[in-house]
Parts: C-alpha cells; sequence; structure tokens
C-alpha cells in the first residue's frame, strides 16, 4: 500500500511541476517577451461594447498621468486594492466619479493576471508565488527579474527615463501591448537586448 502511495505522490508532483512549466512556457511566439497578440487587445477591448468602453475610459482617465499599464501585469487582488484607495494613489488624489471608478475596476479586475489565461500574465502568477499581491507592477518579482541587468544608472539617472515606472521610455511599443525585449531603446543608450 505504501508503494502505491508514493506512485500516486510521485505521479502527482510530475503533475504540478508538468503544469508549472506549461504555465512558464507556453506561449504562440518563440520570444518569451512577444506577447503581442494578448496585450495588444487590452485597449482596443473585445467585441463587447462594454469592455471596449471599459478600456477606453481607463487609457482616457488612468493615462492621462502616467502610463497606462496593462491589466494583466499585475493580479486582481493588486487593482482591488489599488482601486480602493484612490483618494492616495502613491500621493496624489486620483478619485473618480464612482461610474468610471467602476467601469475601471471592472476592467482591471477582469483582465488581471490569475484572470486570464496567457503567457505573461501566467509567468507574473507563477513567479508571485505564495507572495502578497505588490501594488507597483516593479514590486513583482517577475518584473525585478526581468530588469535585474540594467543598470540603476541608465534609469533613474536618465532624465528621460527617471523611473523603472515609466514603461513607455524604453518599451518602444508598450503602448501596442508589446514588451518584446528586442524592442527596448533606453534614450541615451540605444538598443537594449540581454
Amino acid at each position: 500500500m505504501k508503494s502505491t502511495t508514493r506512485i500516486v505522490m510521485v505521479l502527482a508532483a510530475g503533475l504540478v511541476i508538468g503544469s508549472v512549466g506549461l504555465v512558464l512556457g507556453s506561449d504562440d511566439h518563440d520570444d518569451d517577451d512577444d506577447d503581442r497578440g494578448y496585450f495588444s487587445r487590452w485597449f482596443k477591448g473585445s467585441t463587447s461594447t462594454t469592455a471596449s468602453a471599459e478600456g477606453s475610459r481607463y487609457l482616457e482617465e488612468c493615462g492621462s498621468c502616467h502610463f497606462p499599464y496593462q491589466p494583466g501585469l499585475l493580479p486582481a487582488q493588486s487593482w482591488e486594492s489599488l482601486m480602493a484607495n484612490l483618494g492616495d494613489h502613491f500621493g496624489e488624489d486620483a478619485e473618480l466619479e464612482e461610474k468610471d471608478t467602476r467601469l475601471i475596476r471592472n476592467y482591471l479586475l477582469d483582465n488581471a493576471a490569475g484572470r486570464v489565461n496567457y503567457g505573461l500574465p501566467n509567468r507574473i502568477m507563477v513567479s508571485r508565488g505564495q507572495g502578497s499581491a505588490p501594488l507597483r507592477i516593479t514590486e513583482t518579482r517577475f518584473f525585478r527579474h526581468e530588469h535585474d541587468e540594467i543598470p540603476v544608472r541608465m534609469v533613474r539617472n536618465n532624465p528621460d527615463v527617471l523611473s523603472f515606472s515609466n514603461c513607455g521610455a524604453c518599451h518602444t511599443r508598450a503602448m501596442q501591448g508589446s514588451f518584446d525585449e528586442h524592442q527596448v531603446k533606453i534614450p541615451g543608450y540605444g538598443r537594449w537586448d540581454d
């Protein structure tokens, strides 16, 4: 009986490890960082008018102050926390009318990592493990791993970038939803490819 239990446990562990491998490796493209098929549709919305209105409202409201981060870059729990505290949004008052708050919240939660099933959002969730949900994309383990080789001086001491949260400064197609590492150009330094 113990032998059967061990076999079942080994098979279960293999299934879990295989599933994690599939999630980390699942992509329709050869390049790990090329999630154009999924990211590009975030801002366009789906075929539903509501989703399109939600995405447009998000772009208009949130994108007027900072880069409009794609919802799949954070887990739903992170977006929930951010939307619940718009009165103190990283030191700024970002409160919105209730209708706009509801639209944007729904959009972010419906498209958050852990709620969609695609390459980069899946990798963000797997890298998170059992850790808490960060409020900043730059605090995710996935982000830190992807940016760990970039010298801080090239970002923080760079007047055209200033912060790792300024995605659009270096990711030339970030607004189109592509974070392909082959399209990174750091202002003042040129093309970056790790």
